[in-house]
C-alpha cells in the first residue's frame, strides 16, 4: 500500500473510530443495540431514547461544529495568508458571543428566534473593527493578531460585566459560552444544517479563488479576477460559518486555529486540499475532544466541550509556535520619540489627585452626582477600596515597566503575556481544593503560578529574542488555559462559582482593610526594589552585552527584577483579582509622554496606573447605583479601548 493511499485512508478511519468511541461513551446500551436502533428497531427503554435523542444528536453536533470551524479557519487563514488567524484570534467568536448576550438580555425573543442573525451581527462588527485596525497591509502580520487580541479582551470584559449585573443568568450563559454540545433532541441539528448547506456551492469556487489570492493583487488581476469583491465574499462566508457555529454551540476555541495548520503539516499545501482536509480534521478533533469531556463528566462534574478543547488546544498552539508553523508574524516594535513637556508631570499629578478625590468624595444620590465628605461608617467601607486601587495601579505599572524594558518589547505586560493568567489559574486550583478566595494564603499560590509562567515564557521565547508575535500568541494560549479552567468551575454553579466570577473581575469592594494595607506595603516594597535596581534595569534595557561590559551580574539582576514582577502579580491577583491592561497602558502611555529614564518611566507609569485605577474605583460605585461594578471590568474596558485607539492611531499614522 503506497504512502499516499495510507495517508488518504488514515483520516476517515480515525474519524470513524472517534465516532464509535463517542457513541460508546455517550450511551449506556451495547454496540449491537445501537446498530439495531440505527436500522429501525423500536426504542423501548429510557436508554434507547437517550441514545436516539441525546447521544446521536450530540455526535452529529460535534462532527458538524468541528467541520464548520475547521472550514472557517482554513478560509480565514488562506484569505489573509496568516497562519495564526481563526474565529477565536480574529475576535469573531467573542463578537458573536457578546452580541448574543446583549440581545438575550435586551430582546430575548429576538435572540431566541434569530440566533444566527444575532451572532452574525456581532461577528461581522468585530471583524470589521479588527480589519480596520490592522490595515490592508497588516492582514498577514502582527497587527491583525494584536487587533483581534484587543477586541477579544475588550469584549470579554464587557460580557463579564453584563453577566455580573444579571447574575440570575450567570450559570446557563457560562455553560453555553463554554462550548456546550450536550443535546436533548434533534432540534439544534435540524436548525443548523440548512444554514450550513445553502452556501456550499460557493465552496466549489474557493480552491481557484484562494490559489489566485496567493499570487497577490497584481497576479490575480492579471488573470482576470477583481480581488476586493471576491475577498469580501469569502470573508463573509467564513464569518457566516463562524457565527452559526457560535449560535448553535457557544464558543469552541482552537479548532479553527489548529486544523489548517495540522493540514499543512500533513502535506496539504494546495488551496483545495487544505480546504478539504481542514473540516475533516476539525470534525475529528472536536469529536475526540467531546469524548474526553464526556469521560471527564462521568464523575458528576459538568465538563464543557469548549473548555476541554482549550485545555488541549492551548498546548498544541504553543507546540506549533515552537515548530515555527505559526508563520512569520514578527514585526519591529514601534517607538515614538518625544521629549516630555514641562507640564507633563504636573498634569499627571493633577490627574491622580482628581481621580483620588473622585474615589473618596464622589457619590451618586437621588439628586444626581455630587461631591460629599463620606460619613465615618461609609469611610470605613470605602477606604480599603481606594487604597487597593491606588496600590494595584502602582504595582501593575511597575511590573509593566520592568517587563517592557527587560524584554525590550512594547507588548510585554502581565496580562498580555499570561503572567496574570498563571497566577489566576493557580488561585482557581486553590479555590477548587477548598482554599478561601481573597485569603492571604492564596498569595503563595499566585506567586507560584506567575513565576512559573515567567519561567515558561523565558524558556519558550529566548531563541526568538522575545518577538512580539510569539509573546502575544503564547500569552493568548496561557490566558485560554486559565479561561478553560474557570469555565470548568463556573459551569458547576453554586456560591463558590459566583464568588470566583466576582473575584475574576477585580472587585475592590471585597478587599478588607488589613488586606488593603498588605497590598499597599507589598507594592511600595516592589517599587522601592525597582528604584534601587534602576542602574541594572537601564543597562539590561539597552542590551545584555552592554550590561555585562559594565560589570553587571545580568543573571542575578534579571532574576531579582522578574521576581518583583511575579510578586506584584501575585499580590494583586490574590487580593483583588486579575486586572487587565494597566500593566500595558501605563508604561506605554508614559513612554508616549516622553519618559525615557527608568526613574522617570516608573514615576509617570505609576501616576497613570494609580490614576486610572482610582478613576475606575469612583466610576464603579456611581455609574449604575445601587449596583457596584467591579473595578477590574472597568479598567479592562478603559484599557481595551485605549489599546484599540493605540492600534488605530498607529494604523492611520502609517497609512
Amino acid at each position: 500500500m503506497s504512502c499516499s493511499l495510507t495517508r488518504a485512508l488514515f483520516l476517515p478511519c480515525a474519524l470513524i473510530l472517534a465516532a464509535l468511541l463517542h457513541l460508546w461513551l455517550g450511551s449506556e446500551i451495547s454496540a449491537s443495540q445501537q446498530i439495531d436502533l440505527l436500522f429501525g428497531a423500536t426504542a423501548e427503554t429510557p436508554q434507547d431514547f437517550q441514545f436516539l435523542q441525546s447521544a446521536l444528536p450530540r455526535l452529529c453536533m460535534a462532527l458538524i461544529i468541528g467541520a464548520t470551524l475547521g472550514l472557517a479557519g482554513s478560509l480565514l487563514q488562506q484569505l489573509t495568508q496568516n497562519r495564526l488567524l481563526s474565529p477565536m484570534t480574529l475576535g469573531t467568536s467573542s463578537g458573536a458571543w457578546l452580541s448574543l448576550l446583549v440581545l438575550t438580555l435586551l430582546v430575548p425573543q429576538f435572540a431566541s428566534e434569530h440566533r444566527d442573525l444575532a451572532a452574525l451581527i456581532g461577528a461581522g462588527a468585530a471583524t470589521v473593527i479588527v480589519f480596520l485596525l490592522a490595515g490592508r497591509l497588516g492582514f498577514s502580520g502582527l497587527p491583525i493578531v494584536l487587533s483581534g487580541m484587543a477586541i477579544n479582551l475588550l469584549f470579554a470584559a464587557i460580557a463579564a460585566a453584563l453577566i455580573l449585573l444579571n447574575d440570575q443568568y450567570a450559570q446557563p450563559l457560562f455553560v453555553w459560552s463554554s462550548g456546550d454540545l450536550a443535546q436533548v433532541s434533534w432540534d439544534k441539528v435540524i436548525w443548523l444544517l440548512p444554514r450550513l448547506l445553502w452556501p456550499l456551492p460557493l465552496l466549489f469556487l474557493a480552491p481557484r479563488v484562494l490559489t489566485l489570492l496567493r499570487l497577490g493583487e497584481q497576479g490575480a488581476r492579471a488573470r482576470g479576477m477583481n480581488l476586493l469583491p471576491i475577498f469580501a465574499l469569502f470573508l463573509l462566508l467564513a464569518l457566516w460559518y463562524s457565527a452559526v457555529a457560535v449560535a448553535a454551540a457557544g464558543i469552541v476555541g482552537f479548532i479553527g486555529l489548529l486544523t489548517p495548520n495540522l493540514a499543512r503539516i500533513a502535506g496539504m499545501r494546495r488551496a483545495g486540499s487544505e480546504l478539504a482536509m481542514s473540516p475533516l480534521l476539525g470534525a475529528l478533533l472536536l469529536t475526540a475532544t467531546d469524548s474526553l469531556a464526556m469521560f471527564a463528566s462521568q464523575g458528576g462534574i459538568l465538563v464543557p466541550s469548549g473548555a476541554t478543547a482549550a485545555l488541549i488546544g492551548a498546548p498544541m498552539l504553543v507546540w506549533l509556535l515552537r515548530k515555527g508553523e505559526g508563520g512569520q508574524i514578527e514585526e519591529k516594535p514601534w517607538s515614538i520619540q518625544r521629549e516630555p513637556s514641562r507640564f507633563t508631570l504636573p498634569l499627571l499629578i493633577l490627574f491622580g489627585l482628581v481621580s483620588g478625590a473622585g474615589a473618596i468624595f464622589l457619590d451618586h444620590l437621588q439628586d444626581g452626582w455630587m461631591l460629599a465628605v463620606p460619613e465615618p461608617i461609609i469611610w470605613q467601607l470605602r477606604w480599603p477600596g481606594v487604597l487597593t486601587a491606588l496600590s494595584a495601579g502602582t504595582g501593575l505599572a511597575v511590573a509593566g515597566v520592568i517587563l517592557q524594558r527587560l524584554i525590550r518589547n512594547p507588548l510585554a505586560s502581565p496580562d498580555i503575556l499570561g503572567i496574570s493568567a498563571g497566577a489566576t489559574l493557580a488561585i482557581i486550583i486553590g479555590a477548587v481544593s477548598g482554599q478561601v478566595i481573597n485569603s492571604p494564603g492564596m498569595i503563595f499560590n499566585a506567586l507560584a503560578g506567575s513565576l512559573g509562567v515567567l519561567a515558561l515564557l523565558l524558556l519558550l521565547n529566548a531563541r526568538q529574542q522575545f518577538s512580539p508575535g510569539r509573546l502575544a500568541m503564547i500569552g493568548i494560549s496561557l490566558a485560554a488555559l486559565m479561561e478553560a479552567c474557570l469555565q470548568l468551575v463556573m459551569t458547576q454553579g453554586g456560591d463558590r462559582a459566583f464568588a470566583l466570577l466576582s473575584w475574576m473581575q477585580g472587585a475592590t469592594y471585597l478587599v478588607t482593610g488589613d488586606k488593603a494595607l498588605m497590598l499597599f506595603i507589598g507594592c511600595m516594597f516592589c517599587l522601592g526594589i525597582t528604584l534601587f535596581g534602576e542602574r541594572a534595569l537601564t543597562l539590561l534595557s539597552i542590551s545584555e552585552t552592554v550590561a555585562r561590559g559594565r560589570g553587571l551580574a545580568t543573571g542575578a539582576a534579571r532574576t531579582v527584577l522578574l521576581a518583583v514582577v511575579g510578586l506584584v502579580c501575585a499580590l494583586v491577583t490574590a487580593l483583588v483579582g486579575p486586572i487587565a491592561f494597566i500593566g500595558l497602558l501605563a508604561p506605554h502611555l508614559a513612554s508616549l509622554l516622553g519618559a525615557r529614564g527608568v526613574r522617570q518611566h516608573l514615576l509617570y507609569a505609576a501616576l497613570i496606573g494609580s490614576g486610572v485605577m482610582l478613576l475606575s474605583e469612583a466610576l464603579s460605585r456611581t455609574l449604575i447605583p445601587p449596583s457596584t461594578l467591579p473595578v477590574g471590568s472597568l479598567t479592562s474596558i478603559i484599557g481595551g479601548s485605549y489599546f484599540v485607539y493605540l492600534l488605530s492611531r498607529r494604523r492611520f499614522a502609517s497609512a
